[in-house]
């Protein structure tokens, strides 16, 4: 890739001209993160699927963006319900490894989690991050609602044209049709296990890079 400056040049541009399209999903209650079983009402909230390699990674960067209410990391765009990660690891449902992501737009737009999506991944490599190989793995948006669609392949299309990477991007952007939750203990899998080698060598790079790219974009810490 191309050095970063470029790359923001180009992102900052693209979020100019597509800025302030969301569209409002419609549901009923949300759990908050804490826990308590106190619901807050749903309208409000958005939702965005994606997919950028080891769901771990996914799910450690976006759950630190202020606005976002809440990340699940899970399954979605396969054949098989209710996979198992197992099922899911053999390449032979269609599923890939996402996070389903409910944000506040008034906070931060689905523009602003594209931009994020882009930088904290490789888009060129097909079915591929790192050392993580397989269709699960795979680079995918998965579109909630048209504006989402749009915005997605503006993106994708612009970021092309402007060479920021190498190579094409590869990134799928295919209409939302499931997700199912992954299990348990893959939830908060970096916060949970920070000091786990894959943590350490493969997140915690990307984490920083969040916090040194997107500073002004992160929850306060407590």
């Amino acid at each position: 890739m191309k050095n970063l400056t470029s790359l923001t040049i180009v992102l900052l541009a693209l979020n100019f001209i597509l800025s302030g399209c969301n569209v409002r999903e419609t549901s009923a209650q949300l759990e908050n993160k804490s826990g308590t079983g106190v619901v807050q009402n749903m309208d409000k909230f958005q939702k965005a699927t994606f997919g950028s390699g080891c769901f771990w990674c996914t799910e450690a960067v976006f759950e630190r963006l202020n606005g976002v209410q809440k990340v699940v990391s899970g399954y979605a765009g396969g054949i098989v319900e209710n996979p198992t990660y197992e099922q899911v690891c053999s390449g032979k449902t269609g599923h890939a490894e996402v996070t389903q992501i409910t944000y506040d737009p008034k906070v931060i737009t689905y523009d602003e989690l594209l931009e994020v999506f882009w930088k904290t991944h490789d888009p060129t490599t097909l079915n591929r991050q790192g050392n993580d190989v397989g269709t699960q793995y795979r680079s995918v948006i998965f579109y909630h609602n048209d504006e989402q669609k749009r915005l997605a392949e503006k993106y994708k299309e612009e970021l092309n044209k402007s060479g920021a990477w190498d190579k094409p991007i590869v990134t799928e952007i295919s209409p939302f049709t499931n997700f199912y939750p992954a299990e348990k203990y893959h939830q908060n899998y970096y916060d949970n296990n920070p000091a786990q080698p894959y943590c350490s060598f493969v997140i915690t790079p990307k984490v920083e890079k969040l916090e040194k790219v997107f500073k002004d974009k992160l929850k306060k810490k407590k």
